[in-house]
């Protein structure tokens, strides 16, 4: 991660895609598939003929902002959040997967027929309106309906982009409309590149190769505009970027996680997920990274960090179970927060079904008062990881 953003790619072919490889020149849309959990779709698929990551290995750019097609899942996850000129405040999530339905392209034999499939979760949360909306596309990469390519860098699902605007990877133009909700927005960057894990390479459980490459933009001062209910309002705030890719899945031990994206308001930023195991016990592939607000990381292991869910909000829509806030201290900079949703139904009820949602911050460091936000994601909870 993510995010763990790949099992959410290998939970959609399940769910709809694999029918995409073989629709030929046809244009119909996939018929609607139930809503799952994401943990429960998850599973050790085939992926003989996809490359692992196994180690460490140089990152070279611009190319690694674009695609790479010999891993099974991919994706450019961007999260923030806005307020208009009143304060007003809103959250937002644009996500955008390929996901190789097979390790060897089809017979060309069609233009409509690849082994490339695109995913997009587009989501909203108007915090003043005590509303969160959350949509997703998916549409094979094939007559340009979808796509991603390193220079220029740019990736797309039909209108919902994520593209650079001049020479350089930054600034960055997101786009994406659903209805009468729409965004349209700027990023540029005020922090390096951070590699994630060790030198980028993101280990998720024991089994060797169950890992992906994994860098971050962990803040991107951001303006534009945000479309809903029927007004157009001009935005400013700040945005953050991950970047994955790999040919993974759950370790047989493991049942889901937490993923933190926080950016604190002395500078800092903090990207932390919590793999829960079957038993309740937390998994100690658990890691984490904090980003100082000069740009310099360090690697925070599972044992360093305290994340205790608080309370539980129940999902009226299906019963699906999730903490309603999170205590998380980091005895090493002696901090010690509650992270809160800014509202509670931030659930996203699509093929897959997970929450994900803008957060605050509030709590200290040592003497020193600190607040925050930024973005949370949740797997629903089963009776033992409550434990």
């Amino acid at each position: 991660m993510k995010k763990l953003g790949w099992w959410i790619g290998l939970a959609a072919v399940g769910v709809i895609a694999l029918g995409l490889l073989h629709f030929g020149n046809r244009r119909e849309p996939p018929q609607p598939a139930p809503a799952i959990a994401v943990d429960t779709a998850l599973g050790n698929d085939d992926n003989t003929g996809f490359a692992r990551a196994y180690a460490p290995r140089p990152f070279q750019f611009p190319a690694d902002h674009g695609p790479h097609a010999d891993f099974r899942n991919e994706w450019w996850y961007v999260t923030g959040q806005l307020a208009d000129a009143t304060g007003r405040p809103f959250g937002y999530q644009l996500t955008l997967f390929r996901i190789a339905l097979s390790p060897t392209a089809p017979t060309a034999d069609s233009a409509w027929r690849t082994n490339q499939l695109y995913m997009g979760h587009f989501a909203l949360t108007d915090v003043a309106g005590n509303r969160h909306y959350g949509f997703e596309r998916f549409s094979r990469s094939a007559l340009g309906l979808a796509g991603a390519q390193a220079s220029p860098f740019r990736v797309w699902l039909e209108d919902w982009e994520l593209a650079s605007t001049e020479s350089t990877f930054f600034p960055l133009r997101l786009r994406a409309q659903q209805g009468e909700l729409a965004l349209d927005l700027t990023l540029t960057a005020t922090k390096p590149v951070i590699l994630q894990g060790e030198r980028g390479l993101s280990q998720k459980s024991a089994e060797p190769g169950n890992a992906s490459y994994y860098y971050s933009y962990t803040r991107l001062p951001t303006q534009g505009t945000v479309q809903v209910a029927g007004r157009t309002l001009t935005v400013t705030g700040a945005s953050w970027l991950d970047r994955e890719w790999s040919t993974s899945a759950l370790g047989p031990e493991q049942s889901g996680w937490d993923w933190f994206a926080l950016q604190l308001d002395d500078g800092r930023d903090l990207m932390l997920y919590r793999l829960r195991r079957k038993d309740g016990s937390v998994d100690p592939f658990s890691n984490g990274t904090l980003v100082e607000a000069n740009g310099q990381a360090r690697r925070l292991l599972w044992n360093e960090m305290i994340l205790q869910p608080l309370g539980e909000w129940r999902s009226p829509h299906n019963g699906d179970r999730y903490p309603a806030r999170w205590r998380l201290q980091i005895p090493s900079e002696q901090l010690d927060v509650t992270v809160t949703p800014k509202i509670a139904d931030q659930e996203m009820r699509l093929s897959v079904r997970y929450w994900e949602g803008a957060v605050t911050v509030d709590g200290h460091a040592g003497h020193r008062k600190v607040g925050g936000q930024g973005y949370l994601e949740m797997t629903r909870y089963e009776t033992a990881d409550r434990q």
